[in-house]
């Protein structure tokens, strides 16, 4: 069924809608594997040179050439992983556009900052911020990129009948699923597939206004109408938008994991920093996910391994089984706290540098809450867990020079004249009694050898959710069980 195009007065005013909000809301807004371990009943206070990752520093920055993950078992209902502006990603061959790093962080800041504010709003009762993305498993290769405000990844689905290959960005903190489709009635951004043609599928359909997958808009996004046509719009924090129709696809995962009726957005009017991609895979915890839509058939679990480099690749994997996850897992309780949100939770509950428990009051982390990002790069935390991290890192890193502060980063070092370098292990106390400790490329963030920085910042309150951010997930195996209620770490899946 084609679909008929949205009329530009109503865009126009859906867009001053939109724009209005914004003002609204902004206004108003204030070891070589990293795993999670049974936590040891004494943590050693020694010393330094038995809790110590130690690098080539020629290995800090990723390499030009694609190199595949070698680790890992065959998965069935899975997804190739890879960085957006990696060498792995054909959406990197337009190198003109690929974004720097301190574009990266500075889009990271803005989507921190939009998730404060929605999350602000749905605790404090008011069902969230009206201009949140929608969210929406089979193991789904994933890829880092750089869209949708944040560092993030992708992967490569089918959609329609006969199916077209679309990349797009999987996102643990976005609801929807929504994809650019012709015609164009203002506006595309360019992307590298061909846009997704709703009049070649035979599988195509368009959601009309009074039925109950239009109604759960309201969650997400403030849904319109058009002809009796179920409308969304999805505001990003860095004012990236997508705007179109509510329809229903077959959505094709992997050969033998196809999902008929699937609920997405069909983009007519798209604009902001996508780079290439096609569109987003919403993983979060609303009803239109990818993950609630699919779990008659994978039950409400996924997990994924974030490759360690651009030039690696990871694995975004659905369903639970032989063909899963790793069985050498741990797990912590999804937080009550964020139960009424389509954020997964977590309850931190210590750090640790160098083997040694940081004197943190439980206080600070009760207050602020915790959350687990699949799209924010760098991991924030409540002001008074940060700074004893950073004294922490930078007294075991004394023998290093100390140079420029870099965007968010502020603890950078000069490595220039080292041809190794060792870092302090850190480590997560999550409630349930598990330690995770994070792979070593889960600690520094690398501009270039002369810049590189420990890949924490602070919040600005103390009230402002800390946010377990993608750097430090890279390599790990991170399994999320909606069903068991937690999520769980693993030894490391990817390389």
């Amino acid at each position: 069924m084609a679909t008929p195009p949205l009329s530009s007065s109503f865009l126009s005013f859906f867009l001053l809608i939109i724009s209005t909000l914004v003002l609204i809301l902004s206004s108003s807004s204030s070891n070589k594997l990293g795993f999670a371990f049974a936590r040891r009943e004494k943590i050693e206070s020694n010393p330094l040179h038995h809790h110590t990752h130690t690098l080539q520093v020629s290995s800090l920055l990723p390499s030009t050439t694609c190199g595949p993950s070698s680790k890992g078992p065959k998965r069935k209902s899975s997804l190739k992983v890879v960085h957006k502006y990696g060498p792995c990603s054909h959406l990197h061959e337009d190198k003109a556009k690929t974004p720097t790093h301190a574009e990266i962080l500075q889009h990271d800041e803005a989507r921190v900052k939009s998730i404060h504010s929605r999350l602000s709003k749905m605790l404090a009762g008011s069902g969230g911020d009206d201009l949140r993305d929608v969210e929406a498993s089979a193991d789904i290769p994933a890829k880092t990129g750089s869209t949708i405000g944040s560092g993030n990844y992708v992967v490569t689905v089918g959609l329609g009948t006969p199916k077209k290959d679309l990349t797009l960005v999987f996102d643990t903190g976005s609801d929807v699923t929504w994809t650019q489709c012709e015609p164009c009635t203002q506006t595309c951004y360019k992307q590298k597939e061909p846009i997704f043609n709703p009049s070649a599928s035979n599988t195509y359909t368009n959601v009309t206004c009074s039925s109950n997958s239009c109604s759960q808009l309201n969650s997400a996004t403030a849904p319109g109408c058009s002809d009796s046509t179920c409308l969304y719009g999805i505001q990003y924090g860095d004012q990236s938008f997508s705007v179109g129709f509510l329809a229903q696809e077959t959505l094709t995962l992997t050969p033998t994991d196809v999902f008929d009726n699937f609920l997405f957005g069909c983009g007519e009017n798209n604009k902001g920093l996508f780079a290439g991609s096609a569109g987003l895979l919403g993983l979060a915890r609303n009803p239109l996910s990818f993950v609630q839509q699919s779990a008659p058939k994978y039950g409400h679990y996924f997990s994924y391994c974030l490759p360690s480099t651009s030039s690696s690749t990871g694995h975004l994997t659905f369903g639970k089984g032989s063909d899963g996850a790793s069985n050498v897992l741990n797990f912590t309780p999804l937080s009550k706290s964020f139960s009424g949100t389509s954020f997964y939770g977590l309850d931190i509950t210590g750090i640790s540098v160098a083997g040694r428990r940081l004197a943190i009051a439980a206080s600070v982390f009760s207050t602020s809450g915790s959350i687990i990002d699949s799209g924010t790069v760098i991991t924030r935390l409540p002001p008074a867990a940060y700074s004893p991290l950073r004294t922490a890192f930078r007294e075991a890193m004394k023998e290093y020079p100390l140079t420029d502060a870099y965007e968010i980063l502020d603890t950078c070092y000069d490595l220039t004249s080292f041809d190794d370098v060792t870092f302090p292990v850190i480590s997560f106390s999550f409630s349930g009694g598990i330690d995770v400790e994070l792979d070593e490329v889960g600690v520094y963030y690398a501009e270039k050898i002369s810049q590189v920085c420990l890949a924490f910042a602070g919040n600005s309150e103390a009230s402002d959710v800390a946010i377990f951010g993608n750097v430090q997930q890279r390599r790990l195996e991170v399994v999320y069980d909606l069903a068991g209620g937690r999520v769980g770490f693993g030894p490391a899946s990817c390389t």
